[in-house]
């Protein structure tokens, strides 16, 4: 991008075609804008590793002329990355109050509070950016100050909406009334790019209130402990969960990091006001039965989350038993359904009683559904609509939902996708490099690196590894060593054996001359040993050789 560049471009690295890992990208006049910069929980494709994010290398190169990155709110699929990808682009952070405060305790933690700029941006009051003048605008959303973004530039305005939900009654955080979104509306926008995560749910998300109501029915009168599990970042849940203790007349207990931190920042910045005090886990281990309510983390099944230690006896001071109920009030995420059928048949099989979304109403969506997109375009109006925040399904049917609504200029994007908007509508100009990052450890390294391949065929093929010592002429010191990883097998020794006499029968049919050259020996071994596995057993392991010369042992 030059400065003379008066184009409006828009580019998404995550979050389109996939729900997660969002960071949306806009450029003019020779800048550019980050809006968010979250993850996504890794799946089986990549054992060992918990996060995935986004690859920023495109923005990386570009950092120099990158003004800020400005977040919408506090979930992790938008912030999440920050403390590990901050480094790639280094540039200032805006964000609102309880956000910036999430945002603040994962600087800590990583070590990086003193080195980033961040700004703490007040609702509904303009700052900017270079050519870009941003608003915070609030809208409902399932944790607190979820926020759209107003962002004018000299080409026009665009309304990226971050993840909302139009709500009567949200608990926590303000009414967005549409009188304030038909105004909007009215100075006009140019693009609106926009959350297709619940474009599927033909009726609107429905109301915080309602599931407060329906919470504090289903806990009246019911014996045993009572555990409420859902997202911690739920502000306006846990602010429910305080109310059903109350109404119960039960004692609360927080369990899970998570649910803690998020506690104390929607404390420490007005929120939660009315909560009931908390009782302390080994506190709460002696109060009665049906006189507690645990309020805890895990409602994915998640295998160190504070739920499924309890599930297994696991926690220090706090067990369930039958006639105990776990109310999960959250959605099943898609993916999730495997691992949470086996917490869902622990939890039965011990007597304790368990209610889902699909037993009682028990949860809302925090993202539009068809009733509430189109409310929001008949008062927004855009004269063009970019859904993103979803897979691709999502988007192209929120696209057509917004074409039947009488935006007429439409464009699904995919991550990578560098977009040019203007009155004559949306259009694909070029391809931005993108890709996917992990943490694998304490390391942040490419989805596709070899220790992911290595890793991810040792796990379904097993893993086998040869030690071969050599005569300085290239002859056999010693019987080589091996070590069998994962390999099926009913008899190892004898399995040792044959891999054993594969290897020295595929040395000895070399030449003397390459058996001087270490590559020539390691490729020879590790054929013969892959082969014999695939003949043997129907495996097709990952194979290491490792070459030691009597003549190198010497220094």
């Amino acid at each position: 991008m030059k400065k003379s560049d008066d184009r409006l471009l828009f580019l998404p690295l995550g979050g389109s075609g996939e729900i997660g890992m969002n960071l949306n990208l806009y450029a003019h006049k020779g800048k550019w804008l980050m809006v968010d910069c979250g993850m996504s929980f890794a799946d089986d494709h990549f054992p060992g590793v918990d996060l995935v994010f986004p690859d920023p290398t495109f923005i990386e190169r570009e950092k120099d002329q990158l003004l800020g990155l400005v977040v919408t709110h506090g979930h992790e699929d938008h912030i999440g990355a920050i403390p590990h990808l901050w480094r790639r682009f280094e540039c200032p952070i805006y964000a609102t109050p309880f956000t910036a405060a999430l945002i603040t305790d994962k600087l800590a933690e990583a070590g990086l509070l003193d080195e980033v700029q961040l700004h703490i941006v007040e609702h509904d009051g303009p700052f900017e950016l270079g050519p870009f003048t941003i608003t915070y605008l609030a809208l409902a959303h399932s944790t607190a100050e979820g926020h759209g973004l107003v962002i004018e530039t000299g080409k026009g305005t665009i309304f990226h909406t971050g993840d909302w939900k139009l709500d009567p009654n949200p608990l926590i955080g303000p009414i967005c009334p549409s009188s304030k979104l038909e105004a909007l509306g009215d100075k006009g926008i140019l693009a609106m790019v926009g959350d297709s995560t619940n474009v599927f749910n033909p009726k609107n998300a429905g109301s915080e209130l309602s599931v407060r109501e329906s919470l504090i029915e289903i806990c009246k009168g019911r014996s045993g402990r009572i555990v409420l599990t859902t997202f911690a970042s739920n502000v306006a849940r846990l602010d429910t969960a305080g109310e059903v203790a109350k109404a119960t007349g039960r004692h609360i207990v927080l369990l899970g990091r998570s649910m803690q931190r998020i506690t104390k920042a929607a404390k420490a910045t007005g929120y939660l006001k009315n909560f009931p005090k908390v009782l302390d886990e080994e506190d709460a281990s002696h109060i009665p039965r049906n006189k507690l309510l645990i309020l805890c983390t895990g409602c994915q099944g998640e295998n160190r989350a504070a739920l499924a230690r309890i599930a297994r006896n696991d926690h220090k001071h706090l067990t369930l038993a039958a006639d105990d109920t776990v109310i999960f009030s959250s959605k099943i995420i898609p993916g999730n359904e495997l691992v949470l059928g086996q917490l869902f048949n622990m939890l039965a099989s011990n007597h304790i009683r368990v209610i889902t979304e699909k037993d009682a109403f028990v949860h809302v969506s925090g993202h539009p559904g068809q009733a509430d997109l189109k409310d929001m375009y008949s008062w927004i109006r855009p004269h063009i609509a970019i859904p993103v925040h979803g897979e691709a399904r999502h988007l192209i049917a929120h696209a057509a939902l917004a074409h039947t609504a009488g935006i007429y200029h439409t464009l699904v994007p995919a991550n990578g996708d560098i977009i040019e908007i203007d009155r004559e509508g949306a259009r694909k100009i070029d391809e931005a490099p993108v890709g996917r990052m992990v943490l694998d450890g304490d390391q942040v390294i490419p989805a596709d690196s070899p220790a992911m391949g290595d890793r991810r065929r040792a796990s379904q093929q097993g893993f086998v590894t040869a030690s071969v010592v050599l005569e300085e002429d290239g002859e056999l010191a010693a019987e080589p060593r091996l070590a069998v990883l994962g390999l099926p097998t009913n008899n190892p020794d004898i399995f040792y054996d044959q891999l054993l006499d594969a290897c020295e029968i595929a040395m000895d049919r070399m030449k003397p001359k390459q058996r001087l050259n270490d590559d020539s020996v390691e490729e020879v071994v590790r054929i013969a040993l892959r082969r014999l596995c695939r003949s043997t057993l129907g495996k097709n392991p990952g194979v290491a050789v490792l070459i030691s010369r009597l003549e190198d042992e010497q220094y």
